[in-house]
């Protein structure tokens, strides 16, 4: 099946997010262009969280941006942006739901490289440029862990909550049980079981997350 011309749009715009939720480095001022080439096709909801973020981002000193990244991403748990985490803390669980990730990956001839986990955020937004309708999938399946994130970064008064503001406006509404999902993960946090994340169930076995109707 062809993409839609809304495919395209999505695809562009997830690419553009992407590259901004990066570590913010010397290839920044060409990220920065991009997006605000895509923020100009994109609607309203979508396209001025990414202007305000590239706007902040292009006024403040790279050093002091990357710093901020880090004490950002890095050091506060609310902040996360390893998806399954949300779901499902430091379990077996969230082990399990790692290599689903890259049993999704792998059957849509995707690779990842040794430096790339599964579940950061950047790199689930690349895939679903590269794959829009699996990708589209994967987001909604985190679609709870992804507002909890939006939301922690806009009390951090974070500039990264913008980006996350778009990425939250190219998705449906929260549904009834992913609201209740959200205000579970505020109040108790992810699962705290430590059992390691090595995962021992045979892959032929696992659920794909994405397969949920037609493709």
């Amino acid at each position: 099946m062809r993409p839609t011309a809304a495919d395209l749009r999505a695809a562009l715009v997830w690419q553009a997010q992407s590259l901004l939720l990066a570590y913010p480095d010397e290839q920044l001022p060409d990220r920065l262009t991009l997006a605000l080439r895509v923020a100009a096709a994109q609607p309203g909801p979508v396209a001025r969280p990414l202007r305000r973020f590239a706007e902040h981002a292009a006024r403040t000193p790279l050093p002091e941006l990357a710093a901020d990244y880090v004490a950002t991403f890095d050091h506060r748990k609310r902040c996360c942006l390893f998806l399954t985490y949300y779901a499902h803390g430091d379990t077996r669980k969230r082990g399990l739901a790692l290599l689903r990730l890259k049993q999704t990956y792998a059957r849509a001839g995707w690779r990842l490289t040794e430096e790339e986990l599964p579940d950061h955020l950047a790199v689930v937004l690349e895939f679903a440029a590269a794959e829009p309708a699996l990708g589209d999938r994967l987001l909604d399946e985190h679609r709870a862990g992804l507002e909890l994130l939006r939301l922690a970064l806009r009390d951090a008064a974070s500039p990264w909550a913008d980006v996350l503001e778009s990425v939250s406006a190219t998705l449906p509404a929260l549904r009834g049980d992913e609201r209740e999902a959200v205000m579970r993960l505020a109040a108790q946090g992810p699962p705290e079981e430590q059992v390691g994340l090595d995962p021992y169930a045979p892959p032929q076995f696992l659920p794909d997350p994405t397969m949920r109707g037609s493709r």
